[in-house]
């Protein structure tokens, strides 16, 4: 008797194997990820995400998330009831609170940069952010959202691997680097995932694009630029650029677009053909954070294309710093070890709270699986949202209005016609009338630049999201405005404050015709 075929001597079974190996030399350079890119990427979110904290939610922490200022529990109960009750920032309306959750906050951001218990600093973060985010819905951009989607997505990702503290952690203690580990790709569902969601925000937004008769005509970024509340640094003189060499402007709209038509070949070229591409993204957002006023959005988009750079990059960048005398590998881990004395000197039975979960590959199996089901339903809901917001398909009948209208479209289909910014009128008990809303002949009184009327970013998020809004959250504004005028130097309080919507329509070569004011509150102090 000839001897039993046993599965992987079938002729069937050398074929799958065959195919398999096919698709995955096909894919693998398209889908997956560079360990170092992990680890860049996740450098970047961790950095991204401790400054937005530092620079533009600290500033803002009493006036945009207290009851104190211009948008107080009540109001978020009112208007958004499941943020209210989901938020630990809603716990209190105090400054305390959210002080504390800040700090946690900045340290989970700060472990996540450093890979210090990675996934836990991840997870930490993830939950900070949404419940942050909840707390005051009007505050927020596009790149938030983005940035707390990639960071969800960064819990299924190996973001430790290299260049990290617990790389060093589950290597020799005594070795010069805390980045061994695997140098080829990772190649998984999440990978897939992560890649493919990134793609999809830029390729949705050009296909909107197509929808405008603006972008279509050359003329959207010369208006872009004409609005005032988010030109800001080097913008106002490419505005004015702009309008001299108005073919610079026309060829950057349709250079644009181009880029954002073209982003689903960051799935499909490789090697040195997708580092042009990303290169050329990149440059993209660093001319936006350049010259306008868009908070994180410009470096959450940066931070992602890092995962697209292939293996060459990182060789040549690892080579270099070698070749420098700069070796990475060496600092990361005399870093890590320090970290490591340190969490020993601190922590000396840290062996006994970090837990290792012994399971079976059963166990594995399953949990690998779940995974993967989570990741591509995630990747569906988000790809159906996104399609659904801008119109391509129907949403579900039960879908709020305000999760169908939403989106991440940026300046699309048609970019804004006009600058606005708020003004107000105080009568005082003397019987004097003060405010910004008119000047000394009685006209509106049109700011230098409208930028200026927004101190800060969170300023100009939550302007922009009260020009569609009732009264309910302009009372607590006025409220708000009323306390800073009493404070001010007037000869006497203020008893009745008016507050003003004031937009400015702008056509691609600058301001045309004269402001319109809407009053949308008259509130007695």
């Amino acid at each position: 008797m000839s001897p039993a075929t046993t599965t992987d001597d079938r002729p069937g079974s050398a074929t799958g194997r065959s195919i398999r190996r096919h698709v995955g030399a096909v894919l693998e350079p398209r889908l997956g990820i560079d360990p170092r890119a992990l680890a860049a990427f996740r450098i970047a979110l961790g950095l991204v995400v401790l400054a937005d904290l530092l620079f533009v939610r600290l500033p803002g922490l009493a006036t945009f998330y207290t009851d104190d200022g211009v948008f107080p529990r009540a109001t978020l109960a009112e208007l958004f009831p499941g943020f209210e009750s989901a938020s630990l920032h809603a716990l209190s309306g105090g400054l305390g609170l959210q002080a504390v959750l800040l700090a946690i906050g900045c340290l989970a951001a700060l472990a996540l940069a450093i890979g210090y218990r990675t996934r836990l600093a991840t997870a930490v973060t993830v939950v900070f952010l949404a419940s942050l985010h909840a707390r005051n819905p009007l505050v927020l951009n596009g790149g938030d959202t983005i940035l707390l989607s990639l960071l969800f997505l960064g819990l299924f990702l190996s973001l430790e691997s290299r260049w990290s503290v617990d790389a060093l952690r589950s290597t020799d203690p005594d070795a010069d680097s805390g980045t061994t580990g695997r140098t080829d790709r990772l190649f998984s569902v999440a990978t897939a995932t992560i890649l493919v969601h990134f793609v999809t925000i830029y390729a949705v937004n050009g296909a909107i694009k197509f929808q405008s008769e603006a972008w279509l005509s050359g003329t959207a970024t010369a208006r872009i630029f004409q609005l005032e509340q988010f030109v800001v640094w080097f913008g106002p003189w490419v505005a004015e650029l702009g309008t001299e060499f108005a073919v610079l402007l026309v060829a950057a709209n349709w250079a644009w677009t181009a880029l954002l038509c073209g982003s689903v070949l960051l799935l499909v070229v490789t090697d040195r053909l997708r580092i042009a591409l990303v290169l050329a993204f990149v440059g993209a957002q660093l001319g936006l954070a350049a010259t306008m006023r868009l908070g994180a959005f410009p470096f959450v988009m940066v931070a992602a294309l890092l995962l697209f750079l292939p293996p060459r990059v990182w060789n040549r960048l690892e080579a270099t710093l070698t070749a420098s005398g700069r070796d990475f590998a060496s600092v990361a881990g005399s870093a890590g070890r320090r970290t490591l004395e340190f969490e020993r000197a601190v922590l000396p039975s840290s062996t006994a709270w970090s837990l290792s979960i012994r399971s079976g590959p059963g166990l594995r199996r399953a949990g690998r699986v779940v995974a993967s089901v989570v990741l591509v339903c995630f990747l569906l809901a988000v790809v159906g949202w996104q399609l659904a917001g801008a119109g391509f398909v129907d949403s579900p009948a039960a879908t709020p209005d305000a999760v169908e209208d939403a989106s991440w479209s940026f300046f699309a289909p048609n970019p804004p016609d006009a600058y606005w910014w708020y003004a107000w009128e105080a009568d005082l008990e003397g019987g004097e009338t003060v405010g910004t809303l008119t000047g000394e002949s009685g006209a509106i009184d049109r700011p230098p630049d409208a930028a200026d009327t927004s101190p800060s970013v969170l300023w100009k998020r939550y302007g922009s999201e009260l020009r569609h809004a009732g009264e309910t959250p302009y009372e607590p504004l006025a409220a708000y405005r009323c306390e800073a005028v009493a404070a001010a130097e007037y000869d006497s309080t203020p008893e009745v404050l008016r507050l003003y919507h004031v937009e400015q329509p702008v056509t691609p070569d600058g301001p045309v015709g004269e402001p319109n004011a809407e009053q949308r509150l008259e509130y007695e102090c």
